[in-house]
């Protein structure tokens, strides 16, 4: 099994993925522009990361290094406050972590490294070389000599490049900007600040103003990220009013009262820094050859610190549906329209929830019940609230994909989608309003292309057992000893417990 993968990227897609396929028998290269660590933003992880990190052979780093501890979020939109408690929604231990991405980006990168990938840092791709439309090679230079180009030749290419996206942005140019979900973010660092009263041990805090929302996250080494959210055009508006970027965050965060306890007796460590959320999405995600994972085919906007759980569910699913394509087990074009179905379904569920939230301050049982909607719950006495959970977890999806069981029709997913577009023009809160979704219905809308969606992938998910890979449900193994029924794998239900270890 020595077949040639080249992954674009080191950040968590990237390094992931290569990790994954490595630990698989592939040989792996990886070129990553930058030299780690470097900064990101993007701090909170969901509790799906946790089997994740386990199958990659990163669990260990990143639970030995420090990072504050996460048992939940709480919510503060509109006139509504809610909770969301880790321990006693799913389990006494659950967690995950609040991250410094330098730190954490770095610990993934050195675990690619340590289960058998290549990796060179300082490392630019300059042109994708196809063979018809299958990727075959890339010209890139390394930043101590740029002058050489060097060639590096695959069977299958991983674009983990974030939003430099070099085969959605750079060579098919097929993303399409959501037109409204065009956000700015302004954050900074401080010392000596306090989440928000209540709140589970280490919990990000989401706060909605008149204008946008701030989000509030505790990261080791009593130092909190607190940044404000608001769309380009309310951005360009009331920056215009202050003399620099400084005193326009300083107004926002001393206008929101909520934040009067998280800050009082706290300073700014460091400068204020900027960035656009512009959210995405690329008309394809997989190829012949290829597959684009992370933010590289997808970008949401970042009110559910979905970052890093969209990049690691992504690379989980776009190596094994590599591998499961190489080991024979799947054609090439099943493997590659189930990867298209399971991050697609992942992308448009969040997109749609969070598109809810910002039309309108509704109430918080209306956010309930829609996430209900979106999850399977017709089994689940629990109260919607839990749906909710559930899908800001990233639990929904990581149970969809390890389970056929678990999965709500594609038919639903399209209805709620359609539901966000109708009522996008109807609701205007703080000038912000809800997003196009017609993208995502387009690409299931048309069962004649094979390359698209299949009733056939209702019955693929992902195993890690003995392998990772893909199967379908109609021919899975009986069930093993922990009692997984066939059309369901035991290693990726993701409950935050650390003890567990996932076997591949």
């Amino acid at each position: 099994m020595s077949e040639r993968i080249l992954v674009i990227g080191g950040g968590p897609a990237g390094s992931t993925a290569a990790a994954l396929l490595a630990r698989a028998g592939r040989d792996v290269l990886l070129l990553e522009r930058a030299v780690f660590p470097r900064y990101h933003i993007g701090e909170s992880l969901l509790l799906s990361c946790v089997p994740v990190l386990h199958a990659s052979g990163a669990y260990d780093r990143v639970a030995r290094h420090g990072f504050q501890v996460k048992r939940g979020s709480v919510f503060r939109w509109g006139t509504d406050a809610w909770v969301i408690d880790w321990p006693a929604m799913v389990h006494p231990d659950a967690h995950s972590w609040q991250v410094h991405r330098a730190e954490f980006d770095h610990e993934l990168l050195r675990n690619a490294a340590d289960q058998g990938a290549k990796i060179v840092e300082g490392a630019t791709v300059k042109r994708v070389i196809f063979e018809g439309e299958r990727p075959v090679a890339v010209e890139w230079v390394h930043r101590d000599d740029p002058e050489n180009v060097r060639v590096a030749e695959f069977d299958f290419l991983v674009d983990a490049s974030g939003r430099t996206g070099v085969l959605t942005k750079g060579h098919f140019d097929n993303r399409q900007q959501h037109d409204v979900f065009q956000n700015v973010a302004t954050w900074a660092y401080w010392k000596d600040a306090e989440i928000l009263p209540g709140s589970p041990e280490g919990s990000v805090n989401s706060i909605s103003t008149h204008g946008g929302w701030f989000w509030a996250i505790p990261l080791a080494g009593g130092q909190l990220s607190l940044g404000h959210v608001t769309h380009k055009d309310i951005f360009a508006e009331e920056r215009a009013k202050f003399a620099s970027l400084q005193e326009y965050y300083l107004h926002q965060v001393k206008s929101c009262e909520t934040l009067n306890p998280v800050v009082q007796g706290a300073s700014q460590i460091g400068d204020v820094r900027a960035e656009q959320d512009y959210s995405y999405v690329a008309d394809s995600f997989s190829g012949p050859g290829y597959v684009a994972i992370g933010d590289a085919a997808c970008f949401l906007d970042p009110l559910l610190s979905t970052g890093v759980h969209l990049a690691l569910y992504s690379a989980l699913t776009g190596a094994a549906a590599i591998n499961s394509t190489l080991n024979g087990e799947l054609s090439e074009q099943e493997a590659m329209a189930f990867f298209e179905y399971a991050y697609r379904r992942a992308y448009a569920r969040l997109i749609t929830l969070v598109s809810h939230l910002y039309q309108r301050y509704d109430g918080k049982d209306s956010y309930f019940w829609q996430a209900q909607r979106l999850h399977l719950a017709e089994h689940d006495d629990r109260p919607p609230i839990h749906s909710f959970m559930e899908i800001t977890a990233g639990t929904t999806d990581m149970r969809e994909v390890a389970d056929v069981n678990t999965r709500i029709m594609t038919d639903t997913l399209i209805v709620e989608a359609d539901h966000a577009q109708r009522t996008a023009g109807e609701h205007r809160v703080s000038g912000t309003l809800g997003v196009d979704m017609q993208p995502l219905r387009d690409l299931w809308a048309d069962p004649s292309d094979p390359s698209r969606l299949s009733a056939d992938l209702d019955g693929v998910y992902v195993t890690t057992d003995p392998v990772l890979g893909l199967a379908r449900a109609s021919n899975a193994r009986p069930p093993n000893a922990n009692g997984a029924t066939a059309g369901a794998s035991d290693g990726l239900v993701a409950d935050g417990r650390g003890a567990e270890e996932v076997k591949t």
